[in-house]
């Protein structure tokens, strides 16, 4: 019996030890797909010694893995979840912070990323991939509000539900791109450790005009000498699109080889056998070409010694013939410690590429950067709607044209998805409303002038009070409306220092020629005749209108409340009125347009329509006598009836005056 205990007591240690063994086993397997790069096959491995691995500190470790691996294939939302796993028993130390706060920000979690990097920096002070990240995170919300001119569209003709991305023009036709993908009828029918898609290769997609869609996409090449089992992608073309520069990724079982890059010319329709691009070391990898117009630079993504740390961006010149010179890193303005990739170098020398570790609004964002005096590359970020909380990459120009394709991954993808772009040129308008200014009824069939200082004098009838200019940038101008039985008005518009385009949107009204028109916001010294200061916008208003209005002339009225005697009221109201007379005098108003006159009390306000819109108590047409309001049960009421009455208003007496002179 003692026996029997014994041997089972052995047999279970001997299958926990076996157990132990192929679990240790499998684990090793799945770090070393970890560290050569095969990250969709370390996850699967991962997962496996997950289920097998009872040790609560090694389980938090192996999420630390799964999660470094998808951060690495740009899922970030599958690696949210484990990183937040492996925080809880701080598995994978001070890293896991930082990693973590980086898909945070990419599934747009900003204040949640700002706490994750705060803590990595307490650890790491100073660090500037988590500073960097902090000021993503703020910087992405401003982006998201005020989105840049670029419009964007999916080209779902072409996508599929495999990876789709670095779409290219070749040549000077827009209507054929070439693209990367790892869909179905790709020649590669191995899937890839690294993403889990089958090996890329290069295809062509071409633009049916008479059924005005994109044709089904084709491999690169018929004969496949482009497109191996091995994986190719990232195409760039030179100025006429007969040579095209590739990356291709070749198996060798009995050597490591990273990612080079090939060249090959088309001839007859037919491209020729690719060559490989020699460009420093053979065992170095070079990828993501992009050749300049002239074809004699070759920008390229490296990880090569002498960069700044991840992938970087360099540049080799040609020399005579075929070779090229020494390759030179693209600078510390452009690369960062993070990843540099998928470069872009456009006709007029800017260059365009992603990166994760500058400024940016999560993921690969794209950037554009220019040379200033010095030489110097000046980057910018491209902002939203071309970036995205997700990988935006891959972006190529049409020649000489702000439009052209990118790549990203973000919400409303399928995985990878080619992206139009189109920067729409800046537009100018004005369009206007013309109303009646005493009843705010809209006017019909006034004639608008539009006139600028470039030299523009345009009119047009505004048809059911309405009207619409077209403008130029850089020119100020002068919007002038005007009918029989209205005096002119006018507005200014300006679009001088305005870069992104606009449209004015203005309402003009004119004032009948023919009713008592108050001028609101005239103020006086209680009890006296005195101008107050705060009258003064109102009295320039006026005096604006008369400068555009020089046949008319108007007589200026002062009344008063039905308080206090005749006789009083009276003085008060004629001299107030005067004062407005000298007013605009002083403002160079010929005397001769203007009449003062005091009417005291004995002309009370007729409510008209806006007054009653404003105070519902009262209703149009009913004259403000001092019985009526003193027939109101409410004080306030009574009181702003009384401040009604108290009010300048003029009347046009005639619109023929001429100026007359002193001999």
């Amino acid at each position: 019996m003692n026996y029997l205990k014994i041997r089972h007591f052995c047999l279970l240690i001997l299958v926990g030890f076996t157990i132990s063994c192929t679990v240790s086993k499998q684990y090793r397997s799945a770090m070393t797909s970890f560290e050569i790069g095969e990250y969709t096959k370390s996850i699967a491995s991962f997962r496996k010694v997950y289920t097998q691995t009872k040790d609560r500190q090694k389980k938090a470790e192996i999420q630390f893995k799964i999660a470094e691996a998808y951060y690495k294939i740009g899922q970030y939302r599958s690696a949210e979840s484990y990183y937040k796993s492996a925080l809880i028993r701080n598995a994978g130390g001070a890293i896991t912070w930082l990693h973590y706060a980086e898909v945070l920000r990419a599934n747009g979690k900003y204040d949640e990323a700002i706490k994750n990097y705060t803590a990595y920096l307490d650890s790491v002070p100073k660090d500037e991939m988590a500073l960097n990240g902090i000021e993503s995170s703020l910087k992405t919300k401003e982006w998201l509000k005020t989105p840049t001119r670029y419009k964007i569209d999916n080209l779902k003709e072409i996508n599929s539900v495999s990876n789709d991305f670095a779409a290219a023009y070749a040549g000077v036709h827009d209507n054929e791109i070439f693209f990367t993908s790892s869909r179905k009828g790709a020649t590669g029918k191995k899937k890839s450790a690294i993403t889990g898609e089958y090996n890329a290769d290069i295809f062509r997609a071409s633009y049916n005009l008479q059924k005005n869609r994109w044709d089904k996409p084709q491999l690169v090449d018929e004969q496949k000498v482009i497109d191996t089992f091995d994986e190719e992608g990232a195409a760039s073309f030179n100025a006429t699109g007969n040579k095209m520069y590739f990356t291709r990724c070749p198996y060798d079982k009995t050597e490591e080889r990273g990612a080079e890059i090939f060249s090959a010319t088309q001839l007859s329709g037919l491209w020729g056998d690719p060559v490989k691009v020699k460009i420093g070391n053979d065992s170095l990898m070079a990828a993501h070409p992009s050749v300049s117009a002239d074809g004699n630079t070759l920008y390229f993504v490296s990880d090569r010694p002498g960069g700044y740390g991840g992938k970087d961006i360099w540049f080799a010149v040609k020399k005579k013939g075929e070779s090229w010179e020494k390759p030179v890193n693209a600078g510390p303005e452009i690369n960062t410690s993070g990843d540099e990739m998928f470069p872009c170098i456009r006709e007029n020398g800017t260059l365009y590429f992603s990166s994760n570790a500058h400024i940016g609004m999560g993921g690969l964002d794209l950037f554009m950067a220019h040379k200033d005096e010095k030489g110097k590359w000046v980057v910018e970020n491209m902002k939203s709607p071309i970036n995205s909380t997700g990988d935006d990459f891959a972006i190529s120009f049409y020649k000489g044209e702000e439009r052209g394709l990118f790549s990203s991954n973000r919400e409303g993808s399928r995985k990878d998805d080619i992206y139009t772009f189109l920067l729409p040129p800046k537009t100018y308008e004005i369009e206007g409303n013309i109303f009646n200014k005493e009843n705010g009824s809209r006017i019909n069939d006034a004639t608008v002038k539009l006139i600028g200082t470039d030299g523009t004098m345009l009119k047009m009838t505004a048809e059911n009070g309405k009207f619409n200019f077209k403008l130029k940038p850089e020119v100020e101008y002068i919007v002038a409306a005007y009918r029989k039985g209205f005096l002119n008005t006018k507005t200014v518009a300006s679009t001088i220092g305005i870069d992104e385009g606009k449209q004015f949107q203005v309402r003009l009204e004119l004032t009948p020629a023919d009713l008592p028109i108050s001028v609101d916001n005239i103020y006086y010294e209680f009890g006296k005749w005195d101008l107050l200061p705060e009258s003064v916008t109102a009295l320039d208003s006026l005096t604006e209108l008369l400068v555009l209005n020089p046949t008319t002339v108007i007589e200026l009225m002062a009344h008063t409340d039905c308080r206090g005697d005749d006789a009083t009221n009276s003085e008060i109201s004629q001299k107030r009125a005067q004062s407005v007379v000298t007013y605009l005098i002083a403002k160079g108003i010929q005397p001769g347009r203007l009449v003062a006159k005091g009417y005291g009390k004995t002309a009370p306000k007729t409510v008209t329509k806006k007054l009653a819109k404003e105070y519902p108590f009262l209703k149009q047409g009913r004259e403000l006598t001092c019985s009526f309001i003193e027939s109101l049960a409410d004080e306030k009421q009574r009181e702003i009836c009384h401040q009604i009455n108290r009010r300048t208003e003029f009347r046009v007496l005639s619109s023929d005056y001429k100026e007359k002179f002193e001999k």
